[in-house]
């Protein structure tokens, strides 16, 4: 089971304020566990946002192609 982070705890893992994984959550962006009134974000849920927002770099012989 992964770990339940605190808001507070994400924002720090994601190098963010706590103000931006709450929007995250409002957004419905992240996914989130609730617990009673607390949330919490799994570790996993944190990575998964993180390689979802993840840009590749591109090549020189792809320049052409971008769109």
């Amino acid at each position: 089971m992964d770990k339940l982070l605190t808001v507070e705890e994400a924002a720090e893992l994601l190098n963010t304020s706590p103000r931006f994984v709450r929007r995250l959550i409002a957004e419905r962006r992240i996914e989130f566990v609730k617990l009673g009134r607390p949330v919490r974000i799994r570790e996993s849920a944190v990575i998964a946002y993180v390689v979802a927002g993840t840009v590749t770099p591109m090549h020189k012989t792809d320049a052409g192609r971008a769109a």
